[in-house]
């Protein structure tokens, strides 16, 4: 896929899809992940925090966030998406790319990224970006899918099961850990979300069942979400 191509599909949600994000987003699996992040991961007191809700979308981590007192500066790659953000909370809004954050080194206590980086063409070089922005003995906070489950995306797109039309760069659980330790990251805590693709709303209370065991099922889990802090 040329650059071009690949900027183009990076702005998919902004330019297709702003305004229906919402509406087909997952109930399930958005408050699953938002319970991940602040009530696992992020479990402490945020207030007066600075934190980046880094690929924003349309603001739920955010308002999260504002709720529980942390200065939040909200970022994604356009308006559209901005606009939906400041439905939701007070938060400082800011056009830009994960790849290329416009922020000083060292800004952040926090950076909250869920679901974000397997939608640009580089997502080892998001983390690395989120890594410079944070302050020393900050903490970064990320959700992302899990290679192992890759071929479920394939068949969901090949039979119009998913309306999300860009890119798709999914990473292992191991290159990422990787990543994490080669950058300057000493990851805290490895979970998974999902123990399979939720379809079906009767199947919530099997993946309720099994969140349990979020730690050891980790591997082989559909979503992966980790705490790291920058040394």
């Amino acid at each position: 896929m040329t650059d071009a191509k690949q900027e183009k599909k990076m702005y998919f949600y902004e330019e297709r899809f702003s305004d229906d994000f919402d509406l087909y987003m997952n109930p399930y699996d958005l408050n699953k992940r938002l319970e991940v992040v602040f009530e696992t991961l992020l479990n402490h007191d945020i207030s007066d925090k600075k934190l980046l809700d880094a690929g924003c979308g349309t603001g739920w981590f955010s308002a999260a966030a504002s709720k529980r007192g942390a200065n939040v500066v909200s970022l994604d790659l356009g308006e559209n998406l901005l606009k939906k953000v400041k439905e939701k909370c007070d938060s400082h809004c800011v056009v830009g790319s994960i790849l290329d954050l416009p922020f000083e080194e060292g800004t952040f206590d926090i950076v909250v990224s869920s679901e974000v980086i397997e939608h640009v063409p580089d997502p080892l070089k998001a983390i690395t970006e989120m890594h410079r922005v944070l302050k020393p003995g900050g903490i970064l906070v990320l959700t992302t899918p899990n290679r192992f489950w890759y071929w479920s995306v394939v068949m969901a797109n090949k039979f119009n099961l998913r309306k999300y039309q860009g890119l798709e760069n999914w990473l292992s659980r191991s290159k990422i850990t990787r990543h994490f330790k080669e950058t300057g990251f000493e990851i805290d805590h490895s979970l998974g979300i999902h123990l399979f693709p939720f379809v079906i709303k009767a199947f919530n209370p099997v993946l309720d069942f099994f969140h349990r065991f979020n730690k050891v099922l980790a591997p082989v889990m559909v979503n992966l979400a980790f705490r790291c802090t920058k040394k």
